[in-house]
């Protein structure tokens, strides 16, 4: 990996980027870790958000984040990134699903991007990342799969304190009811008395909040039980 000795190298290594940009499905992109602006963008990137390379290097990073993505999937790939710079190794590289706000489409397009570390500073501290985004066709399936990823992570972090007050016990029962067995069924599954599992559906529904059998399966998806 580079390191920063000044201007001239960063531009050097981008110059390496920009000259096969033009040849990838996807946009190319260096951000800067001091406070996560864009120091440089592809054409294909660019050309997707209708903007100038002078214009996207020019806004701060809430500037650029708010107007061209959507603030609920950075719940998810912030700490990816911040996990990265922290264990800064070379080979590591991290994936995952952005919504982007593309110039000229309704709505959002969902995008995969993957980041890895460009450049160090002399004591070998990252200073600036790179990541490739391709947008995912909108009949594929993962488009579909990544909203799904999103949404339960999304309700992981927003109820992990619930859920945590669930014995494992409860979370066996929990499974069981997520699964649509009856108590009957879950008794004898667990090898418990029916009386035992009706009090554990009634201190599970308590704990969590909720008499919801959709939001129950949820919560059985978000924390793997099924």
């Amino acid at each position: 990996m580079k390191t920063y000795t000044g201007r001239a190298s960063l531009d050097e290594q981008i110059g390496i980027i920009a000259a096969g940009s033009a040849l990838l499905p996807g946009a190319v992109i260096v951000h800067s870790i001091k406070d996560w602006t864009v120091t440089w963008m592809s054409d294909y990137g660019l050309k997707g958000l209708q903007i100038s390379l002078k214009e996207v290097t020019s806004l701060s990073a809430e500037e650029y984040y708010s107007r061209f993505f959507n603030e609920e999937d950075s719940k998810d790939y912030v700490p990816k990134i911040l996990g990265l710079l922290e264990r800064n190794n070379d080979d590591e590289i991290v994936t995952y699903f952005q919504q982007v706000r593309i110039s000229g489409k309704i709505g959002w397009t969902w995008h995969m991007s993957s980041s890895r570390i460009f450049m160090r500073d002399e004591h070998g501290e990252p200073l600036y990342t790179v990541t490739i985004s391709f947008p995912i066709d909108a009949m594929h399936h993962m488009t579909s799969k990544a909203a799904r990823v999103l949404e339960e992570n999304n309700f992981l972090r927003q109820n992990f304190q619930k859920y945590s007050r669930l014995s494992a016990r409860e979370c066996e029962v929990l499974k069981e009811l997520a699964l649509g067995k009856s108590s009957g069924e879950t008794a004898a599954e667990l090898f418990i008395s029916l009386s035992t599992v009706e009090t554990h559906r009634k201190n599970i529904r308590k704990k969590l909040e909720t008499n919801s059998y959709y939001e129950l399966c949820q919560y059985a998806r978000s924390f793997d039980l099924i």
